[in-house]
């Protein structure tokens, strides 16, 4: 049975862990804010720009733009999997590793067993899970949503779309948790590469009148469209993170209430079981004494 010394310690370092979560999730919950804003703010460009290539796919030969036109045969992939730079923050990248797991194992399995699967990794927790594990990684950007920039975007962007060009691949797969609220995020995959636009988005539009020509608008159009959707990827990602980690946070906290609760009931136990045993002792000495 712990002694009073020893559950006292328990509680003094209960109470400094219940500090601490209780101040991360604060912070979580400030982030939380400021990050959602950023993600759904990039939400309406990032659709109108797909929306538009849509639109302007139907009206060209998409063949004559190499990153829109599918190959014929898959003989490599790459996976570009975004997942966080710290941990504390639940099941957050356990469970989109997992996905990225099945992707790779599951979806492209033969392509694996080849050595035809590589990574690029943006996150350290990915990039030091995959490594760790001998998984083919082209590059690695940890520590990448310690400062948040449009300019990582693009340049993972800019990798990924000249491996394609170059043939080093054949299709390239996002997988990323995409925000949706503060107690479910959305695990996602999505195609990058080539770009396939929705189908319905193209029916949908009105007709216009493009200058100089369709052909050179989505020229122009493409690039934008690559950077911006993985920029909007790490801006959900960066969200759903925050929510997950004041989740985790905010569950800690109630855990260490809860733990403190009991082990002061232990402690009240303990203390009266031992002032009932020294007023034993007393008695006894008295009765001892008289006789």
């Amino acid at each position: 049975m712990p002694t009073l010394k020893d559950i006292r310690i328990r509680l003094k370092g209960i109470k400094s862990t219940q500090q601490v979560t209780k101040a991360m999730k604060m912070v979580a919950a400030a982030k939380l804010r400021r990050a959602q804003d950023r993600a759904i703010a990039a939400r309406p460009y990032a659709g109108k720009l797909k929306e538009m290539l849509a639109s302007l796919s139907t009206k060209v030969d998409t063949s004559l733009n190499p990153l829109l036109s599918p190959r014929e045969e898959v003989k490599k992939v790459l996976v570009i999997l975004v997942t966080s730079d710290r941990g504390l923050c639940g099941g957050f990248n356990t469970n989109i590793i997992k996905v990225a797991q099945k992707v790779i194992h599951e979806d492209y399995a033969d392509l694996h067993a080849k050595g035809n699967v590589t990574m690029i990794c943006a996150g350290t927790k990915g990039s030091d899970f995959f490594r760790k594990r001998n998984y083919s990684i082209t590059a690695a950007y940890p520590g990448v949503f310690n400062n948040l920039d449009f300019s990582k975007a693009k340049e993972i962007a800019e990798t990924a779309s000249k491996m394609y060009l170059s043939g080093e691949v054949d299709r390239v797969v996002l997988v990323y948790n995409e925000f949706k609220s503060v107690l479910a995020p959305n695990l996602k995959t999505e195609q990058l590469l080539p770009i396939a636009p929705e189908q319905g988005a193209a029916d949908s539009g009105s007709e216009y009148i493009y200058e100089p020509s369709p052909a050179a608008i989505i020229d122009v159009l493409v690039p934008k469209h690559l950077n911006t959707q993985v920029w909007r990827v790490m801006l959900e990602s960066n969200a759903a993170e925050q929510a997950a980690r004041m989740a985790a946070m905010d569950s800690a906290t109630e855990n260490a209430k809860e733990l403190i609760r009991v082990l002061n009931i232990s402690y009240n136990r303990a203390r009266q079981a031992a002032i009932t045993k020294e007023l034993s002792e007393i008695v006894a000495g008295a009765d001892a004494l008289k006789q």
